[in-house]
């Protein structure tokens, strides 16, 4: 089992929803958000999730990440001991040659902030960039999202 996440963060400045070949709502908290680590709880439709996420080390896009899916009562339960902060988002499924964008269009508090996500295989495997994919975000902590719920878009 392999539990590194080496992904890549862009602003997104373009329509890319018409691209999208799949949606959802995502809700989730945080137990814990420090920067080694982060224990996250989400409801992404009608499954739970808890995600445990390691710190980002120094030039690095690579990070320890492990989730299992839990139930969604337990989600719900989970989440009500979370840090103050939600993050209400949909997330955008887009195909791009061989890789597959998440792009989450972020509600409440990170109303207007659009980001996309593509996780890869290795930090320097290429990848075809849409033209609705702006400025790389990557390592600027503002973007994580354990981060927007103490530090929202709304508020820079």
């Amino acid at each position: 089992m392999n539990n590194t996440e080496i992904e890549r963060k862009f602003l997104v400045t373009g329509d890319y929803k018409s691209s999208a070949y799949s949606s959802e709502r995502i809700t989730q908290g945080y137990l814990v958000s420090d920067a080694e680590r982060a224990v996250r709880v989400r409801i992404k439709g009608d499954i739970g999730y808890i995600t445990i996420k390691g710190g980002t080390q120094a030039n690095s896009i690579s990070r320890f990440e492990w989730e299992k899916e839990i139930s969604i009562k337990d989600a719900e339960q989970l989440l009500q001991l979370c840090l103050p902060g939600v993050i209400d988002k949909v997330r955008y499924l887009i195909k791009s040659g061989k890789h597959i964008f998440e792009v989450d269009e972020f509600f409440g508090e990170n109303e207007g902030l659009t980001i996309a996500e593509i996780e890869l295989q290795s930090e320097d495997e290429s990848f075809d960039k849409p033209h609705w994919l702006g400025e790389e975000v990557t390592g600027d902590k503002r973007y994580y999202n354990s981060q927007l719920i103490s530090n929202p878009y709304k508020n820079w």
